[in-house]
């Protein structure tokens, strides 16, 4: 099943392809206050409503999606944990790097359609990571990762925005990472029972319709099940929490005014979204990789608007 926002946060199903049906009546009796704690308590409560959301789905009049404006499936998590430096870059990495992780802020959401606002701070480069995020379908504790599947309610397209180089460098990373606009989801939550191999999928970014990130999931260094063990032993889970599983980066590029991302992961649908720069700062257009092979190691400069620097 994929579960899906539309409009003023009305809860919907989809079907097919290209259709919407319109379940909130199903959920109304779900003690909520808005959208997030409605979706929350629906993944807590899934096996007791599936079979409602089914029929009503099957039964109700179908809304074509185009014309929709459809809106993040998760509007505020209470957890975003993203895993960090978990793919090997294609096999080329000699080991895993150590398991990690950072947290994003629940305000960083944005839905499809939406702009990630890139804000006037003197990065070096601002990014947008193609990953697959899982969504936690009941409170997961100390969680073994032979039984961590079993805590998995689905599965959601994530971008993990970035604004690197800030300044001091040893604390960076909340400043970096959780940003608002810079965690883009969507365009609809799709239950695991739809995902034959979360280590199997095709992950694929395109900016300005060209392909700038192209890897599988199976290319992951710490698979889902050992990352939710882990952040599980750290802190608790709960229904409806996101746990971004990582980026291959060697596909990373600039995000800049003006451009149209979209990511794909297979099997969870298209996210599409914009990027609004009010600065006009440029960068070359490149990925991670392409810059290695010209001998750099350090991020593609800024060549254009405030804050540039020479190479």
């Amino acid at each position: 099943m994929k579960l899906l926002f539309v409009e003023d946060f009305r809860l919907c199903v989809l079907r097919g392809e290209d259709a919407a049906v319109d379940v909130s009546a199903v959920v109304r009796d779900i003690p909520h206050t808005g959208p997030h704690d409605l979706i929350n308590g629906l993944i807590a409560r899934f096996d007791a409503y599936r079979p409602k959301l089914e029929a009503a789905a099957a039964a109700g009049p179908a809304m074509p999606l185009a014309g929709l404006r459809i809106r993040p499936p998760l509007p505020k998590p209470g957890n975003i944990v993203c895993m960090a430096v978990n793919y090997m870059e294609d096999g080329t990495l000699p080991a895993p790097a150590p398991i990690n992780a950072f947290h994003k802020a629940p305000t960083a959401i944005i839905g499809p359609g939406d702009t990630m606002v890139l804000p006037d701070v003197p990065a070096t480069i601002f990014e947008g990571e193609a990953e697959m995020a899982l969504v936690i379908g009941k409170r997961a504790h100390q969680v073994p990762a032979a039984e961590a599947m079993d805590y998995v309610f689905g599965y959601v397209n994530f971008i993990d925005g970035s604004a690197r180089g800030l300044k001091p460098a040893g604390n960076s990373f909340f400043q970096m990472k959780s940003r608002d606009t810079f965690a883009p989801i969507g365009p609809y939550l799709v239950t695991k029972d739809e995902i034959k191999d979360p280590q199997n999928l095709r992950v694929r970014l395109t900016n300005n319709s060209t392909v700038m990130q192209d890897f599988n999931t199976s290319d992951m260094a710490h698979k889902i099940a050992r990352c939710i063990e882990w952040v599980t032993s750290i802190h608790t889970l709960e229904p409806g929490d996101i746990l971004a599983t990582g980026t291959n980066h060697r596909g990373l590029n600039s995000f800049m005014d003006g451009d149209r991302i979209e990511l794909e992961v297979e099997g969870l649908g298209v996210l599409r979204f914009g990027v609004r720069d009010e600065l006009k700062r440029t960068w070359k257009r490149e990925t991670r990789l392409e810059r290695q092979k010209q001998g750099f190691d350090t991020p593609t400069p800024q060549t254009g608007g405030k804050y540039a620097q020479a190479e």
